[in-house]
């Protein structure tokens, strides 16, 4: 099972732009807010694990 770890690197509307934390990666990913849990902020942890996102607890990192 493939599993992604993100921060939430700015929020433009009803979209926000991911930053990869797991591993290097170029640029941002472009995700529609619909997609993401309602409570996420700029700097969030995000969890994507199984087509879904999740916020990660500061211990998981």
């Amino acid at each position: 099972m493939l599993t992604f770890q993100y921060r939430v690197a700015s929020i433009d509307g009803d979209y926000a732009n991911l930053e990869r934390i797991d591993e290097a990666e170029d640029g941002y990913k472009l995700v529609a807010r619909a997609l993401l849990p309602p409570e996420i902020k700029e700097g969030t942890k995000l969890l994507y694990e199984m087509m879904e996102y999740s916020i990660m607890e500061d211990e998981t990192i």
